[in-house]
């Protein structure tokens, strides 16, 4: 009958899903995975584990936790998808990258690859906030800015640290990258200290007594660099964050040392756990040129008494491209913003924009990070940025 014909007719029409290419992937991850049955796209799940927590044991079973998952699966497909577009981007950088290359031209060709397969749609959907690409002693928060010449050298410890979001859910992501294994041991610490974050994270955990695991971990690891031996020190001053939609930093903090946080954390909260260890002073301070900010969440009232024009159409351009995610000196560049150092300056000066400088320890010490996003489901810890890498 005629529901059998068109039955035909769909069936035919039905094209097998694409494969991505390889070593530049170009597909956009949209087309990589099968859609349910009322078409969306279904993207895969991250790493999920139960939580260690004798109190959070029923979680795996409970009936009333899974029927709040069902709920939420809008919300956990688009952080999916963030997550495949991080894993595709940052595999294509490692494969990639190499000593000699300018970090500027790094840094856009892993920015464009995130717009390309994220299918970028204003603030639908993109780039969550600058790469971050610190080096050795710098720790966090430097990206180069325009005309900026820095090298990638042999010797190097980068820092890649990167953001996508779907609907302002956040990807926030990152991993240390050396050519020369002598700092193989310095990143392992990290790696081990960001693992064991994400063990101990659950439901009710206390925030200050995750940083007490962190810090085991990362101390009692050694490094030997040109023949001298350091114990890895977690940077004190610098923590892993909640992040809700639009908003990177979201008023929780996971810190790296035992603390006295009594704050706990709670079901249905999205953290990016991070580590930093360093062979330095493991504390950081701001210095040298700044490249990432970021407008604040709920826009001030000294708004009202801004009155110089430029820095007013500059506000319009970033609350029309980047709302309240953060961006770089670049990207206004870029985008074609008007020359803006006079008018991000006022911006900065009547706290409608805050600066991110870049985070350094001491000179001559080198800082290793790694980062993922978890999701603390009802039922399960799902570790969202999780890859074949790491």
């Amino acid at each position: 009958g005629e529901g059998g014909e068109g039955a035909k007719k769909k069936k035919k029409k039905k094209k097998g899903k694409k494969t991505q290419t390889w070593p530049e992937p170009t597909v956009p991850v949209s087309k990589l995975f099968p859609k349910d049955d009322e078409g969306n796209v279904v993207y895969p799940q991250g790493e999920c584990t139960a939580y260690i927590q004798e109190y959070n044991t029923f979680r795996t079973t409970d009936e009333e936790k899974r029927h709040l998952e069902r709920l939420e699966n809008v919300k956990y497909n688009e952080l999916r998808r963030g997550a495949e577009v991080h894993r595709q981007v940052r595999r294509y950088i490692q494969e990639t990258v190499k000593p000699g290359e300018l970090m500027i031209d790094i840094t856009n060709r892993l920015e464009s690859k995130v717009l390309e397969l994220i299918e970028a749609d204003g603030l639908q959907c993109g780039r969550a906030f600058p790469t971050g690409c610190s080096i050795n002693n710098v720790a966090a928060h430097w990206t180069p800015n325009s005309g900026d010449k820095t090298v990638l050298q042999y010797d190097d410890v980068v820092k890649f640290d990167f953001g996508t979001h779907v609907g302002g859910r956040i990807i926030d992501c990152a991993w240390t990258h050396n050519f020369n294994p002598a700092f193989d041991p310095l990143k392992a610490a990290a790696k081990a200290a960001t693992e064991e974050g994400i063990k101990q994270a659950g439901p009710d955990a206390r925030l200050g007594e995750i940083g007490g695991w962190i810090q085991e971990v990362m101390e009692s690891h050694e490094v030997e660099i040109e023949k001298k031996i350091y114990t890895v020190k977690c940077i004190e001053n610098l923590s892993g964050h909640s992040i809700e939609p639009y908003k990177i930093h979201a008023g929780k903090s996971v810190p790296l040392i035992r603390g006295r946080e009594m704050d706990k954390m709670e079901e249905g909260e999205v953290y990016a756990v991070e580590t930093f260890g360093s062979t330095g002073k493991g504390h950081v301070v701001e210095d040298g040129e700044c490249s990432h900010y970021m407008r604040s969440f709920e826009i001030p009232d000294s708004v009202r008494h801004l009155r110089h024009p430029n820095a007013k159409q500059l506000l319009g351009f970033i609350n029309k491209h980047f709302g309240s995610l953060a961006f770089s000196r670049k990207w206004l560049d870029q985008l074609g913003a008007p020359k803006h150092l006079m008018a991000l300056r006022q911006l900065v000066d009547y706290g409608i924009v805050d600066p991110y400088p870049p985070l350094v320890d001491q000179k001559g010490c080198y800082t290793c990070q790694y980062e993922h996003t978890i999701l603390l489901r009802p039922t399960c810890k799902e570790v969202l940025s999780r890859g074949d890498d790491f």
